[in-house]
């Protein structure tokens, strides 16, 4: 049955293949707790209670909140399927409430040293060079994540009307506006892509012509981030946090905001605002008389 839940969710509900073997080992790991615990291996036959015991061991084993939430939000999926398929009749998971997410403010770049990144920071005039420097400024002028990037297609970027299109979760389609400094860079990175005669469906590849994998955008950004600021994280979900972040800064809407992004929810945005209200706050304490 797990062979078949999975196929859902890599063919029914488009799961990224990130997504889909986080749930396959989280309903592997709830197995064999049932095997150890109750002595049986079907998932099929867990109840609440055996749930909320695996529940109740991760947090005795100070696992984070945010991994307990996950695992717990595969059970759910998988017991949905379950119910769907007729395999069960009561869901297990009803009654499970998950722990709550601790609040976590975006780590982001602050404008001073995006500026500094964009402005003094030499990049190499290779193949490689070239199209690094269109990495960090496609993130930063964007807010697309790391996987939205490396699937990008040579097809979805349009430097004539300033757009590209990407798909983000749950395979959802969104067009986004790009500033007119890219178009530049584009050309410069589609030249030197020709003139080493690399071709293929992707628009970001290695000088092989071959689809850039995640860990290697990961370093190009890791180390181009290290260059200006000494934040801990110098990842591309922190130039996301930084896109979403200066767009409130400076006064954009946040519906907007949520659409560019491509959040479900307003509510996945609004973690944003928190970094402006402080800066509010900040100018409200220097400016106003009782401050």
């Amino acid at each position: 049955m797990l062979e078949k839940f999975l196929d859902y969710l890599r063919f029914e509900r488009n799961f990224s293949k990130h997504t889909i073997l986080s749930y396959q080992n989280d309903l592997e790991q709830f197995t064999a707790f049932l095997k150890r615990t109750y002595e049986t291996e079907k998932l099929e036959e867990a109840t609440t209670s055996m749930v909320r015991s695996w529940m109740a061991e991760m947090m005795q084993e100070k696992l984070s909140a945010r991994s307990v939430i996950r695992k717990a939000s595969a059970l759910r999926t998988f017991y949905h399927f379950l119910l769907k398929e007729g395999v069960i009749t009561l869901d297990p998971m009803v009654k499970i409430a998950s722990p709550k997410m601790p609040s976590r403010l975006p780590v982001f770049v602050t404008q001073k040293d995006i500026g500094i990144l964009f402005k003094d920071i030499e990049f190499p005039k290779t193949f490689n060079g070239i199209r690094d420097r269109l990495i960090m400024e496609m993130f930063y002028a964007t807010g697309i994540r790391l996987s939205e990037l490396i699937t990008m297609k040579e097809s979805n970027v349009n430097s004539y009307n300033l757009t590209i299109k990407v798909f983000g979760k749950r395979a959802k389609e969104r067009i986004i506006p790009i500033p007119g400094i890219l178009k530049e860079y584009i050309s410069a990175y589609r030249a030197e892509r020709n003139k080493m005669r690399l071709k293929g469906e992707y628009f970001f590849v290695s000088e092989k012509g071959e689809q850039l994998y995640e860990k290697q955008v990961y370093l190009i950004v890791h180390n181009y981030l290290g260059m200006v600021t000494t934040l801990h994280k110098k990842s591309p979900h922190v130039l996301r946090h930084s896109f979403a972040t200066h767009l409130l800064d400076n006064g954009a809407d946040i519906n907007s905001v949520k659409e560019l992004l491509g959040h479900a929810n307003l509510a996945a945005t609004q973690v944003y605002t928190h970094n402006s209200l402080e800066k509010l706050k900040n100018v409200y304490r220097q400016a106003h008389p009782r401050g």
